[in-house]
């Protein structure tokens, strides 16, 4: 018996272009003292990245595949990561030879050496670039694996596999700044030689610059109107965040001349096939709120919000086959006829009660504002992940 344990070192969630580490151990759990306890064999073991896709065939129309037939494909002996998964594998990395010819004693452990230009024990792949971000929609999902294969003398391969979260960062503006300049602030602590280093690595520039565009706030002023007049001026402070930021709005009611009685914000995401794969012409948007704000806000001067964008979500993305936006969706209950406010006189010892109206005739409407949102630092959505980042199998 042979137990293979993989092991993300920093955590399940990366960004595109990141390099991924992952520890992978071989070990033979048996007694040195049992006395069925014997050596254990590996002929060989490799790993590589593969992305999934799965589209529902109600609403995606793909291509149609030739029938490719692959000879081996039936083979237990030939490694195809994607054995026995759902979809379609739309990316993978080439595979990485782990080792050929281990051996294991009884009670002793083996951490593969993967890359023979590390010290450490670990497999080291750069998450592809070019490939999708990790997402499940309604209609399409995309979903990455780092597959371990390994083999018996004269066994069937098995395979290990650790699910992994990818964040693409996709839509970020031009820089505002010669590429040859510091992103952050520079640490006049820090040596040249160190500064440089840290300035050449693609990931730290990545979350710089993913700072810098997500932190400038310029407010942004919207008058609410329906068909009867004004409803109030709304501001929001910027309209591109990362995943885990709040998004912040006030109400100015007090400049409306139509009285607003209720008021909903929802944070909403719209998937939308690409034209050329829509099963249907004019197929409808793919909606799905993540999160709301409710508030009643009769005789109110003015009121505020606050919705957290959840760390769990895929940013704004586009491919081929889907694009995925965000928007921000309001919904105004006002009404018909001015609403007079109670009124205190000035004197007045005794305590009164104002009583609503019982039957107010009502207006409703909607109104939808784009936003983008952009992922965040992979360390902090890995706290929020529901993949572990480790996994083991025992063959």
């Amino acid at each position: 018996m042979i137990e293979v344990v993989a092991s993300m070192a920093r955590g399940p969630v990366f960004l595109a272009g990141e390099l991924m580490e992952c520890l992978i151990t071989f070990s033979n759990p048996m007694s040195h003292l049992s006395t069925s306890a014997s050596s254990e064999m590996l002929a060989w073991a490799s790993a590589q990245i593969h992305c999934q896709f799965h589209a529902s065939e109600s609403r995606v129309a793909l291509p149609t595949q030739g029938n490719k037939h692959d000879v081996q494909a039936e083979s237990n002996t030939v490694l195809i990561p994607s054995r026995g998964e759902r979809g379609q594998c739309v990316l993978d990395t080439p595979p990485k030879i782990l080792f050929c010819d281990l051996r294991l004693d009884p009670g002793r452990a083996k951490p593969s050496d993967m890359n023979a230009h590390s010290s450490t024990d670990s497999y080291s792949e750069i998450v592809p670039i070019d490939g999708p971000p990790s997402y499940r929609g309604q209609a399409v999902k995309y979903v990455y694996k780092l597959t371990i294969g390994c083999q018996r003398v004269n066994s069937p391969i098995k395979l290990l596999r650790v699910p992994f979260r990818v964040l693409v960062l996709q839509g970020m503006p031009e820089p505002p700044f010669p590429q040859d300049e510091e992103v952050s602030p520079s640490n006049p602590f820090l040596e040249e030689e160190e500064a440089s280093r840290r300035d050449a690595r693609p990931l730290e520039r990545a979350l710089d610059m993913l700072m810098i565009t997500t932190s400038r706030r310029c407010p942004h002023m919207f008058n609410i109107t329906n068909m009867r007049g004004k409803v109030a001026k709304f501001c929001i402070f910027k309209m591109v965040y990362r995943l885990g930021e709040d998004i912040v709005g006030t109400f100015n009611f007090s400049e409306g001349d139509i009285p607003c009685l209720q008021y909903s914000v929802s944070i909403q995401s719209e998937e939308e096939i690409q034209q050329q794969h829509q099963r249907r012409p004019g197929q409808i948007l793919s909606v799905t709120g993540h999160g709301r704000h409710m508030e009643s806000c009769l005789h109110t001067a003015s009121s505020h919000f606050s919705l957290p964008i959840p760390l769990n979500v895929t940013p704004g993305f586009s491919t081929d086959i889907v694009m995925l936006r965000w928007r921000l969706h309001f919904e105004f209950v006002t009404a018909r006829e001015p609403i007079e406010p109670p009124t205190v006189l000035q004197n007045q010892s005794e305590v009164t009660v104002w009583t609503g109206a019982e039957h107010v005739d009502v207006d409703t409407f909607s109104w939808d504002l784009p936003i983008k949102v952009f992922p965040t630092n992979p360390a902090l959505a890995s706290y929020m992940s529901h993949f572990s980042g480790t996994n083991s199998i025992t063959i």
